[in-house]
């Protein structure tokens, strides 16, 4: 009796823990479950080991079940779960890439599906690139935040300040490894400095601003960018200073100052012979000083000689005398002549 109850009580346990399995084991794989049954009626099946697969080997299985559906809905049978697992763990965003593949589709964009996950890939926003391809983009040259123009000089001078607005698709060709935004605003601001600047007068700018964009887009400034131009228009244009004659006035203030400096020069080159030819005749005088120092030596010698006598000294004397007397007379003329000149006047 004691071994019919203990078989009895054993046997109950082993259905409870049966039925505790079953039950843990319809809870992990209801998930799953729901997933193929999902796949299934989408018409895109998918085995239920493949999708537990997918999380033994930690890839988001509704992720991919949702790209998958998505994508053969779109018409795209050619995406396998293979492609969309091997994309996920190559760091890719498998929906985000599906979606601009069927939007590329839809729009006739030609984007297959290695192309689309080498631009996810290489940190390109795929499904942004498709949507502005579809709908292009305006880009402001110089930004707004910047709060500048794009200033250039024509050729009488005169400054010019210029924003423009391009308009831009997305060239999914080269999306990878081509040029962004920052080198389109750039070779736009360059293209319309050189326009400018090739410019006969300002006037001629500002009359037809369509000059501008035709040289612009003349030179292909979307080549190895990530963008195709459509368009450059001219937003806003005004004048600034005149350049040129402030190089004028700068240029003729330096040849001012320059004149100057060789003016200075020349004058302290005269100032400086001056006083050479002062010092020369103050050495002149002191010869002179110094031989008339030597004649009442001479005469003294003389008399020690006898070649010079007494009469000869007194006659010597007079004649000094007479000439010291007619330069006194001569000075007076003159002081009376200038006087009469100076009361005429």
């Amino acid at each position: 009796m004691m071994d019919g109850v203990d078989w009895s009580a054993g046997f109950y346990v082993g259905i409870f823990l049966l039925a505790l399995v079953f039950l843990v084991f319809f809870f992990v794989v209801a998930k799953y479950v729901k997933l193929w049954f999902q796949a299934f009626v989408s018409g895109t099946p998918i085995s239920l080991f493949n999708i537990l697969g997918m999380s033994l080997r930690k890839i988001p299985p509704q992720t991919i079940v949702n790209a998958r559906i998505n994508s053969y809905k779109a018409g795209l049978k050619g995406i396998s779960v293979a492609d969309l697992e091997t994309h996920y763990l190559a760091g890719g965003h498998v929906l985000e890439v599906v979606r601009a593949i069927i939007a590329s589709e839809k729009a006739n964009i030609p984007l297959g599906w290695k192309q689309a996950t080498a631009i996810d890939l290489a940190g390109r926003d795929i499904l942004g690139a498709v949507r502005t391809s579809v709908n292009p983009k305006v880009i402001s040259c110089p930004p707004p935040s910047s709060g500048k123009y794009v200033t250039a000089v024509a050729k009488d001078g005169v400054q010019l300040l210029c924003k423009a607005l391009v308009t831009v698709r997305t060239n999914l060709k080269q999306l990878v490894g081509g040029a962004t935004e920052e080198t389109v605003v750039a070779r736009v601001g360059e293209g319309i400095v050189n326009a400018i600047g090739a410019s006969e007068t300002h006037a001629n700018v500002l009359e037809a601003p369509q000059i501008i964009t035709q040289l612009v887009l003349e030179k292909g400034l979307d080549s190895q960018t990530a963008f195709e131009i459509l368009s450059i228009d001219i937003a806003d244009i005004s004048v600034g200073e005149n350049i040129g004659a402030k190089l004028r006035i700068d240029q003729a203030e330096s040849d001012k100052k320059i004149a100057e400096a060789k003016a200075e020069e020349r004058r302290a080159m005269a100032v400086a012979a001056e006083q050479e030819n002062i010092a020369k005749v103050t050495h002149m005088r002191s010869l002179v000083v110094e031989a008339e120092a030597e004649v009442p030596k001479a005469i003294a010698e003389a008399f020690r000689k006898g070649s010079f006598g007494v009469l000869d000294y007194y006659r010597m004397k007079n004649i000094q005398s007479d000439t010291r007397m007619r330069n006194s007379l001569a000075e007076e003329d003159r002081q009376e002549n200038d006087g009469g000149h100076d009361r005429k006047q």
